[in-house]
């Protein structure tokens, strides 16, 4: 079994739940200690409660456990955050400075820094939109994100931190929750379409925006962080891609499984987020790297979503 000690920071999120058991099974249960501002069940291994925003207390955290990586996911998401933007540049920066100095401090061997889609903004080409797309983010979400990226590449040139992320598009999976994302209608319309319940969108039919499975989501993010260092040639944020489509035709391949099912749209203040981003991502720097290629299209996510859903319902008597 692993040496390695790995803090999970925002444990509880959409992605940082699935991270936090797909890090379990690679490092041993005991090896991996979850943490969140707040108390959630189904957490079967060490957990406990943590503030990013104070750094005594993460710092304590990494001295007690003997930490070695950390996965640093807290923060104010896109639709969110405009709802609070200085509390959000507050939460979302102040945290990535506490991480980034305690590692710091504490000689911490490796850091996940999650980026996002959300650094894209204007003047970018849409289609494809390569690694090195100059970034005009038009969210404080984005904002945040785009200035983590080049703090991860500052502290990783001025201290020699090993610092990985990846720039996820919308990320769908049926374990947990949507935590307030633009992208988050693509997770809501499945839950309704297994519970029989018809949909309202709050994007346009037709707005395009890139997405990839839970799945592949994690599997990127381990492969990353095994890769051998001397591999990592973006100390940014590398693009990720797994697919692309629009609300439209997530419906008609839900309505190939559930026929019924109807979608009606409402486009809200999202739909000029959305609109802002990239429609599709070129992903080539990380699969030259480190050789990274997802699994799921969007037939074959439809049909695992549907099939975990309806698992899940119906174990907790909602179906």
């Amino acid at each position: 079994m692993s040496k390695d000690k790995i803090l999970v920071i925002g444990a509880n999120g959409q992605i940082g739940s699935v991270l936090t058991e797909a890090l379990r099974g690679t490092f041993g249960t005991n090896n991996v200690v979850a943490t969140d501002i707040r108390e959630a069940a189904g957490h079967e291994g060490p957990f406990e409660l943590l503030n990013v925003l104070d750094a005594k207390a993460v710092a304590d955290a990494v001295e007690r456990h003997g930490i070695t990586q950390i996965y640093h996911l807290a923060a104010i998401l896109s639709a969110k955050g405009e709802q609070n933007p200085l509390q959000t540049w507050d939460i979302n920066m102040g945290g990535l400075f506490n991480v980034f100095e305690v590692a710091r401090a504490k000689g911490i061997a490796k850091i996940f820094f999650p980026s996002s889609i959300a650094v894209f903004g204007a003047d970018i080409p849409r289609q494809m939109t390569p690694q090195n797309a100059v970034l005009k983010p038009t969210t404080v979400y984005g904002m945040s994100k785009s200035a983590g990226e080049l703090w991860s590449q500052y502290y990783f040139l001025k201290y020699g931190m090993d610092i990985r992320s990846l720039r996820y598009p919308g990320v769908i999976g049926w374990q947990s929750d949507p935590g307030g994302g633009t992208t988050d209608y693509a997770v809501e319309i499945y839950h309704n379409a297994v519970k029989e319940q018809d949909y309202t969108c709050f994007l346009s039919e037709n707005t395009i925006l890139p997405m990839i499975y839970m799945d592949d989501a994690i599997r990127a993010t381990l492969e990353l962080m095994d890769a051998e260092a001397s591999k990592i040639n973006v100390r940014t944020s590398y693009n990720l891609a797994g697919m692309s489509f629009s609300p439209s035709e997530i419906a008609a391949t839900i309505q190939l499984e559930k026929p019924n099912f109807k979608v009606s749209y409402a486009p809200d203040f999202r739909q000029k987020i959305a609109k802002s981003w990239p429609e599709s991502i070129d992903d080539s720097a990380a699969r030259n790297d480190w050789h990274w290629k997802p699994k799921y299209d969007l037939s074959s996510m439809t049909k695992d979503m549907i099939f975990q859903l309806q698992k899940k319902y119906k174990l907790f008597g909602a179906l």
